[in-house]
């Protein structure tokens, strides 16, 4: 039943009680952690019921994977991976040299991870588009080696899309298991800096419990959708729209904001009718009841609800959407226009589909080629701005009781 929406009933939605699953992730991490590659094995016979003879997916396995899926299929994920590429090699930061101010030259240097592990979430269907979101910019962004695991029997598309985007191992486990495995390392995985990449709310929970272990991108949660409609806005667009997030995952949610009174009505008749033709309609419906729509009196109104909401996606389907884009300061992405579908980012614009959820595009961004990144900052000082730095570097060093670090000074200044 499409019913109206409110902003705290939106947040609880999203807030996912990983508490609740914290007891058994803990249980499967130390088990990982104790008997490394057994245990691997061990919970994926128990929670996959695949028995694996080996761990790593081989190259004969990977030459195989791509004679097993036709051209226009290897053709799209080509094209696929070839934007996401393009686009994320603009995103690559430049090292600032040092500029010389008063005989202080300053400036940073970026260095990329060394090792990286990408998850991609298996289960109700293969998932190549977020091999590429995930692995593409971290090979973009250097890192030497990106290392992926996920849930077997591992489809082909996965296989070869993970290959395309210059993934170096790939390795048949996914849940729990797979981010402690990547955590720790074991006796076949390799330990990583860096986990990115969605997953269920065991996979959550891992990234989470792990933290101490090893970075993660952000903690994910179930798609999200928010769109500004105006009088501009096409009914039929929205509702596809809608239903396209809807069908992702039963716990998805989809938010309408409009100053149209009318078209809510309008969009759930479209919603009722295509989503009855459906397969994934089931899906759809249990999405949808996490769903609904918030009625505004002008697009400044709305565009401030939608910054409550901080969606994953959001979709401005306004007359003038570059008006307003300055006003928004909460999504995960932005999709401008009537004619900008969520799908088309999902897959072949070249951005990342890989976002925050749940709130967290308040303060997170999407996954991009900094998450693979590190800033260092780079100072050399000549000998008189030493001198003009002196004084002032030791009476603060002195105040704080550091006399060390005033000596660390003054000696330099003997010669």
């Amino acid at each position: 039943m499409w019913r109206p929406l409110s902003i705290e009933s939106w947040k609880a939605r999203g807030r996912s009680d990983l508490s609740a699953v914290f007891p058994a992730v803990n249980d499967i991490i130390r088990s990982v952690r104790e008997d490394g590659d057994l245990s691997v094995v061990r919970l994926t016979a128990r929670f996959d019921k695949v028995e694996l003879k080996e761990l790593e997916v081989s190259r004969e396995e990977i030459e195989e994977a791509y004679r097993m899926i036709d051209d226009e299929l290897l053709s799209a994920l080509r094209f696929a991976q070839e934007r996401i590429e393009r686009y994320h090699r603009r995103q690559r930061p430049d090292d600032v040299t040092l500029t010389k101010e008063d005989g202080a030259s300053l400036g940073w240097k970026y260095s990329p991870l060394d090792t990286v592990g990408v998850y991609i979430p298996g289960g109700r269907a293969s998932y190549p588009s977020t091999a590429l979101m995930c692995a593409v910019p971290a090979k973009v962004a250097g890192v030497r080696c990106v290392v992926a695991c996920t849930p077997p029997p591992v489809h082909p598309l996965t296989i070869v899309a993970l290959d395309l985007a210059g993934t170096d191992r790939i390795f048949k486990c996914g849940g729990a298991q797979a981010i402690a495995a990547m955590a720790f390392g074991t006796g076949t995985v390799p330990k990583v800096q860096k986990i990115v990449g969605p997953g269920n709310i065991y996979v959550t929970a891992a990234k989470v419990l792990l933290r101490q272990e090893v970075e993660i991108d952000f903690p994910a949660g179930p798609s999200e959708i928010a769109i500004l409609a105006d009088e501009s806005a096409r009914p039929e667009n929205v509702a596809a729209d809608i239903l396209a997030q809807a069908e992702h995952d039963p716990h998805s949610a989809c938010a309408l904001v409009t100053n149209v009174p009318e078209l809510p009505g309008k969009v759930w008749q479209i919603i009722k009718d295509r989503m009855a033709t459906s397969p994934r309609q089931e899906i759809m419906a249990s999405s949808l009841k996490n769903s609904g729509y918030i009625l505004v009196d002008g697009m400044k109104e709305g565009v401030e609800a939608c910054d409550q909401l901080a969606p994953e996606h959001l979709s401005l389907q306004v007359g003038d959407p570059l008006r307003l884009l300055p006003l928004v300061h909460n999504a995960g992405a932005i999709f401008l226009g009537h004619d900008s579908p969520v799908a088309c980012g999902d897959y072949t614009t070249g951005t990342d589909h890989v976002l925050p959820t749940a709130g967290n595009a308040a303060v997170h961004s999407g996954l991009d080629v900094l998450h693979f990144m590190k800033r260092s900052s780079v100072q050399f000082l000549d000998k008189e701005m030493l001198k003009k730095l002196a004084p002032a570097t030791v009476k603060l060093a002195e105040t704080e009781g550091l006399l060390a670090h005033a000596d660390s000074v003054r000696v330099r200044l003997k010669k």
